[in-house]
C-alpha cells in the first residue's frame, strides 16, 4: 500500500519562530500579506507582533480581523471581497484553528471562486490556491500542517468538510511562546483535542507507516506533558512539547483522518456551539471504549506510547490504563458535561437523529476502527449524556 504525503513546503518551529516572518515571506515570493485574525488576537497584542515585524522590514499589509470561533461561510464572504479588492499575493493566518481553517477558505474562494459546498468531500481539493502562512497560537487544532478545512452552512447548520492539498499552508510558523497567555480553558481543550488527532490517526482505517510515526510521537509528547501544562503555565518545556506535539499530531490526521470522535463532535458543534476541542473531550472515552474491541492492538499500543504502560503483553490491562486515563484528563482539567455545559436535556435527545446523520454525511466515521450505523450513534450520544 502506498500513501501520498502532503505537508506545508516551510516550517519554522521553536522559540523566536515568529522572528522569521519576513524572510519566509521572501522564500515564498511573497510581497503583500493579508493578516487573517479575530478580535482576540487584536486586543491581546497578537496582531501587534506580526505588524511590527513586517513593517521593520518595509512590508506592506492587510488586516482582516472579524473571524469567528466556528466559522460559517457568511462570515468569510466579506474577507474574500477584501482579499480580490486589495490584491493580496497571500495571508497569514494568525489564531487557533478557526482562523486558520478560515484563512484556508479565503484563500479557496479568492483564488477560484464558488461556494465552500462546492468544494465539501467528498470532492477533493486538488487547485493549487494563494500561500497560505498558518500562525497556531494554540497548540491543539494542528490545522497549521493539515489540508482540511470546516465551514459551516449557515443555512443548513452543517459544518462542511473540504480537503484536498490545495488547502495546505504553503508554511507554518509554530513558536510555542506564542501559547504563554492562553486561559487555561482553551489550553486544556485545544490539548485535548491534539491528542485525540493523534489517537484518532493511530487507529484509523487510514493509517499508515509515514502517519502511525508522526501520531506515535505526539502521543508521547501530549501524553507526557498535557497536564503538566495545564497545570503550570510556566512550565516552558512542557508548553513547547505539547505544542509540538499538537503540530505532529495534524500531520498524522492530516495523511490519515481522524474518525468517529470528530465525526460526533462538530454536529455538537452546529447544534450546541461546544467549541471543538471541549466536544471532542467530551465524546473520546465514550468512543474509545466504544471501539476498542475492533482494534485492541492499536489502542494498546496507544497506552504503552502515552507513557501508561510498560508493555502490552496485557491488552485489557492496557486498555483499562488508556481509558482510566481519559478519564482522569477529562476530570483534572475540569471538562463539563454537556448539562453542565448548558444543554437542554429535551433539547439534545430531539436533535440526535439530524445530529447522527450529519456525523455519518462527514464521511469521518468511515475510517474508524468499528464502523457504525445511525442507530449507534444515537446510542453513543446517549451514553456521553449519561457520562455527565
Amino acid at each position: 500500500m502506498t500513501a501520498t504525503i502532503n505537508l506545508p513546503k516551510i516550517m519554522q518551529i521553536g522559540a523566536g519562530a515568529i522572528n522569521a516572518l519576513p524572510d519566509t515571506l521572501v522564500s515564498l515570493g511573497c510581497q503583500y500579506p493579508c493578516i487573517i485574525t479575530d478580535s482576540t488576537m487584536v486586543a491581546l497584542g497578537y496582531t501587534d507582533k506580526i505588524t511590527e515585524r513586517l513593517s521593520a522590514h518595509g512590508i506592506r499589509f492587510g488586516i482582516f480581523s472579524d473571524t469567528m470561533a466556528e466559522p460559517s461561510e457568511d462570515s468569510i464572504l466579506p474577507a474574500v471581497d477584501l482579499v480580490r479588492q486589495g490584491k493580496y499575493d497571500c495571508l497569514l493566518a494568525l489564531g487557533g484553528g478557526s482562523a486558520i481553517d478560515t484563512a484556508k477558505a479565503i484563500a479557496l474562494l479568492a483564488t477560484h471562486g464558488g461556494t465552500m459546498r462546492d468544494y465539501k468531500m467528498p470532492n477533493l481539493v486538488n487547485l493549487r490556491c494563494m500561500p497560505v502562512i498558518a500562525i497556531p497560537t494554540t497548540a491543539g487544532t494542528g490545522s497549521e500542517a493539515t489540508q482540511a478545512t470546516i465551514i459551516t452552512d449557515a443555512k443548513t447548520d452543517e459544518k462542511m468538510l473540504c480537503m484536498g492539498p490545495g488547502l495546505m499552508p504553503m508554511a507554518a510558523i509554530v513558536d510555542y511562546e506564542l501559547t504563554l497567555s492562553l486561559p487555561l480553558r482553551i489550553a486544556a481543550d485545544t490539548g485535548i483535542d491534539a491528542l485525540t488527532h493523534a489517537i484518532e490517526a493511530y487507529v484509523s482505517r487510514k493509517a499508515n507507516l509515514f502517519s502511525d510515526q508522526q501520531a506515535i510521537a505526539a502521543m508521547k509528547l501530549i501524553g507526557h506533558n498535557l497536564l503538566t501544562t495545564c497545570q503550570d503555565a510556566q512550565n516552558l518545556a512542557a508548553r513547547e512539547a505539547v505544542m509540538l506535539g499538537a503540530t505532529l499530531a495534524g500531520i498524522a490526521f492530516s495523511n490519515a483522518s481522524v474518525a468517529l470522535v470528530h465525526g460526533m463532535s462538530r454536529p455538537l458543534g452546529v447544534h450546541f456551539h461546544v467549541p471543538h476541542g471541549l466536544s471532542n473531550a467530551m465524546l473520546l472515552p465514550t468512543v474509545t471504549e466504544y471501539s476498542i474491541a475492533s482494534a485492541p492492538q492499536r489502542y494498546a499500543e496507544c497506552a504503552l506510547h502515552m507513557g501508561l504502560i510498560d508493555n502490552i503483553e496485557d491488552q485489557k490491562l492496557a486498555h483499562s490504563a488508556l481509558l482510566k486515563q481519559l478519564r482522569l484528563i477529562n476530570l483534572t482539567l475540569k471538562v463539563p458535561s454537556l448539562a453542565e455545559f448548558g444543554v437542554q436535556k429535551e433539547v439534545f435527545f430531539n436533535a440526535l437523529p439530524l445530529m447522527a446523520e450529519q456525523a455519518l454525511a462527514s464521511g469521518s466515521p468511515n475510517n474508524n476502527p468499528r464502523l457504525v450505523s445511525k442507530e449507534e450513534i444515537i446510542m453513543l450520544y446517549e451514553l456521553a449524556w449519561a457520562n455527565e
